[in-house]
């Protein structure tokens, strides 16, 4: 059960630090207990992008995987946190999704069965592209709860993937401030998307 530490919601009462140092160490228990934690929030992230609860959810199972193999990776001063973290992997794994899925319907005229086949192929692309624009549309509509300086703050380090110093320069403000900045914006847009899948 989740309980608050110190303003900050945390898996079983461990502090979310605590808990990514032993699922690190390979305790695969602390790993489980943050999967719980953040499954919902990154599922709500794919969904709002995908517009396909069951695809949303197998990239939401492949985003834990990939976090799981790359764990060693994650280093604890990362502002985002561990959820900043997975949403970068979500973002990657959806781009990958997206890549295949252009690369399968990119198939020459010549190699289609038939007219039929043809205007699902175009249908299908369509459909896509639909999905794709809705997506867009909702994290731009999170992103409208958003102060000025917080919506940059996320563009420039998710959309641009800036490190927090290369950002604090291209706002001129100070790491901390960035830093506060992006977790601010963070769950402001997590509440947002949250909603979103729940309306």
């Amino acid at each position: 059960m989740s309980t608050q530490v110190n303003g900050k919601i945390t898996a079983g009462g461990a502090q979310e630090s605590e808990l990514v140092a032993r699922a690190c160490a390979g305790d695969r228990t602390a790993f489980a207990a943050l999967y719980t934690e953040h499954r919902g929030t990154v599922y709500a992230f794919l969904y709002n992008r995908t517009r396909d609860r069951l695809l949303a959810e197998d990239l939401t199972q492949d985003v834990f995987m990939r976090a799981l193999r790359r764990l060693e990776t994650f280093t604890a001063p990362r502002s985002a946190g561990f959820v900043g973290w997975l949403f970068v992997i979500a973002r990657n794994i959806h781009l990958d999704y997206m890549k295949l899925a252009r690369t399968r319907m990119e198939v020459p005229v010549g190699e289609l069965a038939d007219s039929d086949e043809r205007d699902r192929s175009a249908e299908a692309y369509a459909l896509r592209g639909l999905d794709i624009a809705e997506a867009a549309e909702t994290i731009t509509a999170a992103m409208r709860n958003l102060t000025p300086y917080q919506r940059q703050c996320v563009e420039l380090r998710f959309l641009e993937g800036l490190t927090v110093p290369e950002t604090a320069a291209r706002l001129d403000k100070g790491i901390a401030a960035v830093k506060t900045l992006q977790f601010r914006a963070m769950g402001i847009m997590r509440q947002a998307l949250t909603e979103g899948v729940a309306a």
